[in-house]
């Protein structure tokens, strides 16, 4: 058809510049707080466009970021996949040989690093040179005087990258099947895998998060995601408020209660979202501080379930939290916890037991629940299966990984993982995880590594790692070990303790390790750890376990 094009980003920049080119995009950063608007952020993703043409990067051609939320890493979101390029966000909270593996796996060919991030990168690097072999040039995210003594090379700053370049800048046109972006799954079973976002992908995503059925977002919105930017692109939330033109704020680098709650009142957001550890945070501080958060309309809250607790506090506050589910294979948003019409006249608890679950799935997907018979379970709210889903925002295969293809993937539907049950409203509710993973603040940790890591010490027969509750990060590691005979069991926690926190980051430490006589095993040899989950799981708080609950060879 002539004149039709595809699916794409860049038509929303286009029209958020021109029909809202006075909105304006604030961001805390290292240096302060930065304000400009859409005119000018559109200015600026075409310098940074021109840029990325200057030192050579093709279409399709993978650019990464090794960044916290603020505009300069908005600014990648349009300028890289809007020219061509593939935007590839990186978890700078991964250990060093999952960035390792993550670098050399994409080929990223430049890579943008925050100054507070540039050692740790910096680090990632030395360690193994070759995994970054790809990369031509290091860019990090602010003037001259910003960039760190650090061993990156070639490395200069951004605004000298872009500030020589147009502002004029022939946006090409793209079909919907162009790689856009670019985000792996935690490595929650062996190394990461990568999962590619098309144009269409990431456009049909916007385009149904932005109705009421999914995020609600419109103009007069002022949006601030405090979920990470390399976190499945914010829950795409950098696209959706682009979409409709409303007002982005981005809190920065580590940012703490007090800087959450004074961005809400100075800048009047209305709709911000994140893990639970944020709002738990946030409910603290305002137990002990004074904040006016009354331009804040609603709270999207995923990554780990929401307490009922939680939904009803922010309710006190006048405050409605969005109860939202999703995968990184599905770009993200999958479900989320709206009431239906009707419900609102149902009792409290009613109605908080719908709110606390994952939800209804957003329009646009498909879902089916199949049991250990490969069967699919009725919608009653009891029976439970494996969650399977597609939709035009759901990848049907990982980046170069054709053996996780086959497990998770089954005639083009996703094997979520997730076990679920679906009551008559169609509400799912999450009981269970089909693989073995631990989330704690909203981030995943692999209890596979944890256990290889604990396993390799001399002293150490058998051991598990299983997730427990958690008051504040909704799930901890704890370690359960049969140790060696002769092992000196009053020394050996602490070592296998600090063997961990040296090899990975410190949220990855288990809280506690118990040593037991042997660890539980099903019919088939394997580790269960769903019998160390009912014995122990409830009787842990904060973390640790009483000396009553503790084994008795402990």
């Amino acid at each position: 058809m002539p004149g039709h094009t595809d699916q794409t980003l860049r038509p929303f920049l286009w029209r958020a510049a021109r029909m809202f080119a006075d909105t304006e995009i604030v961001s805390r950063t290292h240096a302060g707080v930065s304000r400009y608007d859409y005119a000018t952020y559109e200015d600026r993703t075409a310098r940074l466009a021109n840029a990325l043409d200057s030192i050579g990067i093709e279409r399709g051609e993978r650019v990464g970021t090794f960044c916290w939320n603020h505009h300069r890493h908005f600014e990648t979101y349009f300028g890289v996949p809007s020219s061509g390029a593939q935007l590839h966000t990186i978890n700078p909270l991964l250990p060093d040989e999952h960035v390792q593996y993550i670098v050399s796996n994409a080929e990223d060919r430049i890579v943008f690093v925050d100054p507070s991030l540039a050692e740790t990168l910096a680090d990632a690097a030395a360690d193994d040179p070759d995994s970054f072999a790809s990369v031509a040039q290091f860019v990090v995210m602010g003037d001259a005087e910003a960039v760190p003594d650090v061993s990156l090379d070639p490395l200069t700053d951004y605004e000298s990258f872009v500030g020589d370049e147009s502002t004029e800048y022939d946006w090409p046109l793209l079909s919907g099947d162009q790689p856009a972006g670019m985000c792996y799954t935690s490595g929650t079973t062996g190394q990461p895998k990568g999962v590619e976002y098309t144009q269409e992908m990431l456009w049909a995503h916007t385009m149904a998060t932005i109705t009421p059925q999914g995020l609600d977002i419109d103009a007069g919105d002022v949006v601030m995601p405090v979920v990470p930017m390399f976190h499945v692109n914010a829950w795409g939330m950098p696209f959706t408020t682009t979409a409709v033109g409303a007002k982005h704020v981005y809190p920065g680098p580590s940012p703490d209660p007090a800087d959450l709650a004074g961005l809400i009142e100075a800048e009047e957001v209305t709709l911000t979202a994140g893990v639970p550890t944020v709002w738990i945070g946030l409910l603290e501080y305002l137990e002990e501080e004074e904040a006016d958060l009354s331009s804040l309309e609603r709270i999207v809250i995923g990554g780990s379930a929401a307490p009922k607790s939680m939904i009803e506090r922010f309710d006190d506050l006048g405050i409605e939290v969005a109860h939202a589910w999703g995968m990184t294979e599905m770009s993200p948003i999958g479900s989320v916890a709206h009431l239906k019409p009707g419900m609102e006249s149902w009792d409290a608890g009613d109605r908080y037991g719908k709110r606390a679950k994952q939800g209804l799935m957003v329009p646009g997907l498909e879902f089916q629940v199949i049991d250990d018979d490969g069967e699919e379970v009725p919608w009653n709210g009891e029976d439970f299966g494996e969650l399977w889903i597609r939709g035009p925002w759901v990848t049907t295969e990982y980046y170069e990984r054709p053996e996780a293809n086959e497990e998770d993937f089954h005639e083009g539907w996703l094997k979520t993982g997730d076990v679920v049950t679906v009551d008559p409203e169609g509400y799912i509710q999450i009981v269970d995880r089909a693989k073995d993973v631990i989330k704690s603040g909203g981030e995943w940790i692999s209890s596979v590594e944890l256990e290889n890591e604990l396993m390799a010490h001399d002293d150490v027969a058998e051991a598990t790692v299983i997730g427990v509750p958690h008051e504040r990060w909704q799930e901890r590691p704890v370690a359960f070990v049969v140790p060696g005979e002769g092992a000196d069991r009053d020394s050996l926690g602490d070592e296998l303790l600090e063997g961990i926190e040296a090899e990975y980051p410190k949220w990855w430490r288990p809280d506690d390790v118990l040593f037991i006589d042997e660890v539980p095993k099903t019919a088939t040899g394997k580790f269960d750890k769903k019998v160390l989950r009912e014995e122990y799981g409830d009787s842990f708080v904060e973390g640790r376990v009483p000396e009553e609950a503790a084994p008795e060879s402990d």
